[in-house]
């Protein structure tokens, strides 16, 4: 058991994250256990997996730098999974980028309503009779509605009923350089034998297929091997499978075998309970006022609704105050210019090679030098404060770099900004030219 100083010094920990990453702060950090504090190495459990990876994916540099400053020593941290007492299970790198479940994305945490009933109960009944209800199912809709966090709810409930379930989930992208890999690594069989072998094969965004004609092929005969094993396929993508473009008519007819169902905007009432729900899994209280001025604000994408919170809460930690309707308006007020439309990683890339006056291609390479270091490293902290996009693909803009790197660059530049006046400036210079281009 940790000792009672061990416990304040997590307390501590917690209080310094959460005003320094109010984006990935979770509510139930509060459940969080100092195992032991020995060393220079404190062990943090926690009561799951999928929770586990997203303290190690998205945590880990936050939660090292707070200790530091919590302890004034140099402590590294390592997180666990409590399965049993008194012992916790180390987490397994490798097991948890196999399935990457999002800790938040249950069916408990998705808010249902008219636009989204039959997906979210086909996905239910999926879940609870793997390969035969509905194989495949297929969900579509706009990007921000749901699709992805219903995949994850659906793992994670077959994950409850079925522990010994094999599953593979991840994106058609990754799907198709896993492909291009194996092929180039003589490696084919091997790919095959991971994907065609599974009890649940989830495929996000399958739409990217388009104009990749082996991937095609080579998906064309996944589906036909776990079909007709019975084994579950689920896959999601923007527009239904008839209006999929460039993709061959065998595969488009297989994709409508099963259920095929649609993801609409939210109603303004759904926005409301969404915003609620947004809240509580952060751990945020905000009045019924709040939740409807958001609601009001952000009406299509269920991203921009949380990426509203986080705002209203970073205001509320750089300003000392409570959360109040007032403040929230002020909070997305100075947001408004951003919010009006998505900006990618292209433009910001585009806007610092022009400041600093270097090259894509500088920015991808692995040279290290001062002059390509911080330009690199001021993307990436652009592109995670002004962008909805994940570690993986802000890294794998610039260079493939995993995300641990990019975590690091964010973690450099944003103490930078808050020491250095010159930094600052120059921030708030580029993100002036991206969210307002002249």
């Amino acid at each position: 058991m940790a000792s009672q100083d061990t416990t304040e010094v997590l307390d501590n920990i917690l209080d310094r994250f959460k005003s320094q990453d109010p984006v990935n702060t979770r509510s139930w950090f509060e459940d969080l256990m100092a195992v032991q504090f020995s060393g220079g190495l404190l062990e943090i459990a926690c009561q799951d997996e999928a929770k586990a990876q997203f303290l190690y994916d998205n945590c880990l540099v936050g939660f090292t730098k707070a200790a530091q400053n919590a302890t004034g020593h140099l402590v590294s941290i390592k997180f666990s999974v409590l399965s049993g007492e008194p012992a916790p299970k180390q987490l397994s790198e490798t097991a948890g980028k196999k399935t990457r479940l999002h800790p938040d994305y249950t069916f408990e945490s998705f808010v249902v309503g008219p636009c989204n009933r039959l997906a979210h109960a086909s996905c239910v009944a999926v879940s609870n009779a793997l390969g035969t209800t509905y194989n495949p199912l297929f969900l579509y809709g706009n990007v921000g509605l749901g699709k992805t966090h219903l995949l994850h709810a659906i793992c994670h409930e077959a994950k409850k009923t079925l522990p010994a379930a094999e599953f593979e989930f991840l994106s058609c992208e990754e799907f198709v350089n896993s492909f291009v890999r194996a092929i180039e690594k003589g490696s084919l069989a091997r790919f095959q034998s991971q994907f065609r072998n599974v009890d649940i094969l989830v495929i996000d965004d399958v739409q990217f297929l388009r104009e990749r004609e082996q991937s095609q092929e080579e998906f064309f005969h996944t589906f036909n091997a776990l079909y007709n094993n019975h084994k579950q396929i689920v896959l999601t993508a923007d527009c239904p499978p008839g209006q999929l473009p460039s993709l061959e008519d065998r595969l488009i007819s297989r994709f409508k075998w099963g259920l095929v169902t649609r993801l609409d905007a939210p109603s303004y009432e759904t926005r409301i309970a969404i915003v609620q729900k947004k809240a509580h899994l952060r751990g945020l209280s905000i009045s019924e006022d709040i939740a409807e001025y958001v609601a009001h604000k952000v009406k299509a994408n269920i991203r921009e609704m949380e990426g509203a919170l986080t705002i209203i809460y970073a205001t509320a930690q750089a300003c000392d105050e409570p959360i109040t309707l007032e403040l929230a308006q002020q909070a997305l007020g100075h947001n408004e210019i951003a919010g009006k439309k998505q900006i990618s990683i292209t433009a910001i890339i585009d806007a610092v090679t022009e400041y600093f006056d270097v090259r894509l291609a500088d920015l991808q390479s692995k040279r290290r030098s001062q002059s390509i270091t911080l330009p690199r490293q001021v993307c990436m902290f652009l592109a995670r404060n002004l962008t909805r996009h994940s570690l993986e693909e802000i890294g794998g803009h610039l260079g493939g770099r995993d995300h641990t790197t990019v975590l690091h660059a964010c973690s450099k530049i944003g103490d930078l900004k808050q020491n250095d006046p010159d930094t600052r400036a120059q921030l708030e210079e580029l993100t002036a030219a991206i969210t307002d281009p002249k």
